[in-house]
């Protein structure tokens, strides 16, 4: 049932960006998920430009980026709602106009421009340690609007977009659908907000390799797309739509991109029934490290050999001890002649 519904569903609505409205339905009887859920990293993790989205300052003196280059330097302006990424160089600079803002800003964000149907990276990223900095990957003192955006990289910021390819970074701009939202993960909502009777889809059914799988969808690292973009079907085997390479036992897991990958080399992963909706409650934004502590707590009890020691801490935080924040290599900054790596949360649970 579901794969015929859902795939009439992308090309009849998602196509003419009717998801959003869809939303709406689900709000009618689950007010306070739909509320919450609009807080969290996935729901924000792309959006329209506004003062608001965007993170970084527009105000004189604080909407420069100097570069290592003595020549070259970007400016970020705001002119009647419009935010500009201009790049400054001798009698020829470049401006491009954001469309697209990716990243909820928890750790920072990136944006993207339109030129024709094509989709680029914008040079200048903001990251909320440093405030504005090359995009990653970037080098310092180039001014480079040629990046191309591809589908893989919407399919995990993104609920949908429409591929018009050739070339592979071209779209039809007005089937974007910002942000993570509801049916991306439950699939569409119009016959069940009709009747409460008809099904849809909920992970929290799923068997144990298909939970893993619709997380793995994004946090698994890119992988090679088999389909076209935004195919999958929540609910089916992963492997039919992206092939991610075997994992070289011998090369690390870079923290950036592979949660999933990381907690299945867990003992506490292999050694039970746990999925990533063990912890993780998406519907709501969760930074209380207490909180993720008591899921250790239904298996490590006090009286366990785990706590044998007089000098293990207890109760508020395993987490930073056993899930660490380490460098990801993925993500480099190249910015005021120095490389900055953001700190990301290792869900390789060990021992360190």
């Amino acid at each position: 049932m579901y794969p015929k519904v859902h795939r009439a569903f992308l090309v009849g609505i998602l196509l003419v960006g009717g998801l959003q409205a869809l939303g709406k339905n689900c709000r009618d009887c689950h007010a306070s998920e739909v509320d919450s859920y609009q807080q969290t990293a996935h729901y924000l993790t792309s959006s329209p430009p506004t003062a608001q989205s965007i993170l970084g300052k527009f105000t004189a003196g604080d909407n420069i980026l100097k570069t290592v280059n003595p020549n070259l330097f970007f400016r970020m302006e705001e002119r009647g709602g419009a935010f500009t990424q201009t790049a400054v160089a001798g009698a020829h600079p470049r401006s491009e106009r954001i469309a697209i803002v990716v990243g909820s800003g928890d750790k920072g964000q990136t944006y993207l421009f339109w030129d024709s149907d094509q989709l680029f990276e914008l040079p200048v990223s903001y990251w909320a340690e440093l405030g504005w900095v090359n995009s990653p990957g970037y080098r310092d003192g180039f001014a480079d609007f040629e990046r191309p955006v591809i589908p893989r990289c919407l399919e995990c910021h993104a609920t949908y977009i429409k591929a018009t390819p050739p070339p592979e970074n071209s779209y039809a701009e007005n089937s974007l659908v910002n942000g993570i939202q509801c049916e991306k993960c439950h699939g569409p909502s119009a016959a069940h907000a009709a009747s409460p009777r008809a099904e849809i889809l909920n992970p929290a059914h799923f068997s144990r390799k298909r939970q893993m799988d619709l997380c793995a969808w994004c946090h698994a690292g890119h992988g090679q797309p088999l389909k076209a973009s935004f195919a999958y079907l929540p609910g089916e085997s992963l492997d039919q739509y992206i092939h991610f390479p075997p994992h070289d036992a011998n090369a690390p897991l870079d923290v950036h991109g592979n949660q999933v990958d990381m907690l299945k080399l867990s003992r506490c992963f292999r050694e039970s029934q746990m999925t990533c909706l063990t912890c993780h409650n998406v519907h709501v934004t969760q930074h209380d490290l207490a909180q993720f502590s008591q899921r250790c707590l239904d298996c490590h009890k006090p009286a366990s050999a785990t706590f044998a020691r007089p000098d293990h801490k207890l109760v508020s935080n395993c987490i930073d001890c056993h899930m660490p924040r380490q460098e990801t290599n993925l993500i480099v900054f190249n910015t005021d002649g120095k490389q900055a790596k953001p700190l990301v949360r290792n869900h390789l649970i060990k021992v360190y």
